[in-house]
């Protein structure tokens, strides 16, 4: 397929505050962006040029989205890989169904890290309160965390495991669902390389960001990270492999843990990414103009930093400091127009930079 020209349709699955900053980048390159999303009031339909309301398994609503755009995608890994595989048949889905149906399972993230040789935690699957009671603190050693192998974000569906004591609660967390149960890495820094990969298979990444979270949700991403070169040399390999190995078309984020002088592949994102927003301001060309670059089949951008930069997260009211940010030089804010703030939800972020130092 030919790169498509200005004037033509992006259909994106979901329609929060991603999918609206996908489509603010689609616009300045001529391109309009059709929305398909459950919630009616999502932040995404203010700045669409259409948009449609149905659920994700709704199959006639899924027929007359693919008739109204020219390519699809998606704004966050939770879309069911079904809706994904239907549309495959109708439209070009980039990224499509083998990425999701990868990232959507912590097992097969886990497993696709160590296929190549990456490093991960330790971990093991762990399906009934049976399983859990054997494993935990044999197999895996305490301190654990177990998680649902599926679903889950920012913290949910994950809980901690410090004794056997725990056990019980830990599960009843997961609520009967499929789990993996993962040692603690000893880390000294978190980090993501934000890539990207082309229809034709050509690859560009940004250099890695330096993540602090709070309460498990991202905090600040700052750039340049503190990091070996060596290992940023390392991360961004496993990024690229990653990336080919999923025959992936989009943006691509990969979280690592960075240990003493070695990188532990932490999750997989097939999106553009919370750690990347920070490209909004501080290059030419963000993650989200890439990702639709990337989709839509033109060649990918630059992906040189022009300034140093920490992104910071505006949870629930914070956001209401807008004017007092809006004030500031060097600040670049955004906010993702959702009506209702509530505490730990994700209202916005800002950008601070200053001028590169290296």
């Amino acid at each position: 397929m030919s790169a498509l020209p200005p004037g033509s349709v992006i259909g994106i699955l979901g329609g929060g505050q991603l999918a609206r900053m996908l489509v603010l980048a689609a616009a300045p390159l001529g391109l309009k962006c059709h929305i398909f999303a459950p919630e009616t009031d999502s932040p995404a339909f203010q700045v669409s040029a259409s948009h449609m309301v149905a659920q994700y398994t709704d199959e006639s609503a899924l027929l007359e989205f693919a008739a109204e755009v020219d390519v699809v995608t998606y704004e966050f890994e939770n879309v069911p890989v079904a809706a994904v595989e239907f549309l495959e048949k109708l439209k070009p889905v980039r990224p499509g169904s083998k990425a999701l149906s990868v990232a959507q399972d912590r097992l097969k993230e886990k497993w696709l890290a160590r296929d190549m040789g990456a490093m991960t935690a330790d971990f093991t699957s762990v399906d009934s309160l049976e399983e859990l009671r054997k494993r935990a603190g044999l197999m895996i050693e305490y301190p654990s965390i177990l998680k649902t192998t599926r679903l889950g974000y920012d913290g949910k569906g994950q809980a901690k495991l410090h004794s056997e004591s725990d056990i019980d609660a830990a599960w009843a967390v997961m609520k009967n669902q499929p789990a993996i149960l993962e040692g603690f890495v000893h880390f000294d820094r978190e980090i993501s390389v934000i890539c990207a990969r082309g229809v034709d298979g050509a690859f560009a990444a940004y250099e890695p960001t330096e993540n602090v979270h709070r309460n498990h949700i991202l905090h600040t991403s700052t750039v340049p990270a503190v990091l070996d070169v060596e290992l940023a040399i390392e991360a961004v390999y496993l990024a690229q492999r990653m990336a080919d190995t999923l025959e992936y078309v989009g943006v691509l984020a990969v979280e690592f843990f960075v240990g003493a002088h070695s990188l532990y592949v932490n999750e997989i994102a097939p999106r553009v990414h919370n750690s990347g927003h920070w490209t909004q301001d501080a290059c030419v060309v963000s993650q989200f103009e890439q990702h639709i670059r990337s989709v839509a089949g033109w060649p990918l951008g630059a992906t040189f930093r022009h300034s140093d930069v920490v992104m910071t997260n505006l949870l629930g009211d914070e956001a209401d400091a807008w004017e007092k940010l809006a004030n500031q030089p060097n600040l670049g804010l955004h906010l993702y127009g959702k009506a209702e703030s509530r505490p730990g939800r994700k209202m916005g972020h800002y950008n601070r930079i200053t001028p590169r130092q290296g």
